[in-house]
């Protein structure tokens, strides 16, 4: 798939993802509507998934920049840094992205906003400490890949969709314990129901999150590996910062497993383990370090 297809793709793909988010609530309202007889459960849902896609849209990235701890970085407080940012958004035609900074000494990054005139690139001060100026430029370049193929906005949103839904399996999961349903007795029916729905959603919301991430993270981190060193024409300063952070082992104290598949590099320090290497969020830099040195550019 070549970066302009990509990049169409990105934008469906996150339209489906509302949309998903949408039916997904409003059939669950519908559901409990119908096992308790009530329509305003119906209405309660549309009105919250409406909502949630709204909020989604408009702050998932400064969710997501609260999880990891990002806080604004001024120009004087890391000059470089600000100035590889704003010369390579000028040669990729795009609004330079505010610059945030989190304390965390392992070498990561990652890219959110909705747009690219909403956009944000965030790094460590692990990150600033132990790569040189081509390295970081590799970096950089590489959130920018994420910025123009438009990949922010759809994996930003996956983090507060996930999170919702998660937060409606623990929901119905205690709603199974709870003595008295939405207004009334329960009967056996209902309560059958509710047992049914909160099983069944314990078990999709994190097959969910996972596969999601997956789907939308690995793919997307080779994609902009090469748009990266399309940009500086020097893959090798990329390839040589995926092995300085490949060698930092220990995981970030700011990470998450909502937030893992954001960043550059897995967060969470090197797998251990066939199952962890199994739902790893990103290919193995082994991988893309092959692929960035076999790039003519």
């Amino acid at each position: 798939m070549n970066l302009y297809k990509h990049r169409e793709s990105n934008i469906r793909k996150t339209w489906f993802l509302f949309a998903g988010f949408l039916i997904f609530v409003v059939g669950v309202g519908w559901i409990f509507s119908q096992v308790y007889g009530n329509p305003s459960i119906l209405i309660f849902a549309v009105v919250f998934s409406l909502v949630m896609n709204f909020f989604s849209y408009w702050y998932s990235d400064k969710i997501v920049l609260k999880m990891s701890g990002a806080h604004p970085v001024e120009k004087k407080q890391a000059p470089e840094l600000y100035n590889v940012v704003e010369n390579l958004a000028i040669t990729a035609g795009l609004p330079t992205p505010k610059i945030y900074l989190v304390n965390d000494q392992a070498p990561n990054a990652f890219a959110t906003g909705r747009d690219p005139k909403h956009a944000v690139v965030a790094v460590t001060t692990g990150l600033l400490n132990v790569l040189d100026r081509s390295e970081l430029e590799g970096v950089i370049a590489h959130e920018l890949g994420h910025i123009g193929n438009r990949d922010i906005l759809l994996s930003t949103a996956v983090v507060v969709l996930v999170g919702f839904v998660a937060l409606l399996s623990d929901m119905f999961m205690r709603s199974m314990f709870w003595g008295r349903g939405f207004g009334g007795d329960r009967d056996n029916r209902s309560s059958g129901a509710i047992m049914i729905i909160g099983v069944i959603l314990a078990i999709v919301a994190p097959i969910s999150a996972v596969l999601i991430q997956l789907a939308i993270s690995r793919k997307r981190e080779f994609l902009a590996d090469t748009s990266g060193s399309m940009l500086t024409r020097y893959p090798e300063g990329l390839a040589l910062a995926l092995e300085k952070i490949g060698k930092y082992s220990a995981p970030m104290r700011s990470a998450s497993n909502a937030t893992a598949h954001l960043w550059i590099s897995d967060p969470h320090g090197k797998k251990q383990n066939m199952m962890s290497k199994l739902f790893m969020t990103h290919p193995p830099a082994e991988e893309r370090i092959a692929r960035l040195r076999g790039l003519k550019v």
